[in-house]
């Protein structure tokens, strides 16, 4: 069992809750790492309180965020493999060609959202 430690203020004892600060400290969490925080904080309550009793959640955080990199990068990777975009167009119609590229971008993200942020 985790024991809470309170400091006073006032006439109020304060539990002392802090982020786990020895997990990857160098590491800048980017976009899935807050969105999955975000996600714990509102859906995932009870998980999210035990998590940052704990001291893990800073570990899970960071884990996330890296995963769901990764898993976009191969993603696109496999996307443009199968329906391989012409680079000539990013010099003829460059408009067409980010328009295409957005769109995978989104589907990827959507698996990514589904499997890593909102499980």
């Amino acid at each position: 069992m985790v024991e809470i430690t309170y400091h006073k203020e006032g006439n109020y004892y304060i539990p002392n809750l802090y982020l786990e600060e020895n997990y990857k400290n160098d590491y800048h969490i980017g976009k899935y790492g807050h969105l999955r925080l975000h996600y714990l904080k509102e859906h995932k309550k009870a998980e999210y309180t035990i998590m940052l009793l704990d001291g893990t959640l800073r570990k899970h955080i960071v884990d996330t965020d890296i995963q769901a990199k990764e898993k976009l990068e191969i993603l696109m990777k496999q996307m443009l493999e199968r329906n391989p975009i012409d680079e000539n167009l990013k010099d003829t119609d460059p408009l067409r060609w980010c328009g295409l590229m957005n769109n995978y971008k989104h589907y990827a993200e959507e698996i990514i959202y589904s499997q890593l942020i909102n499980c």
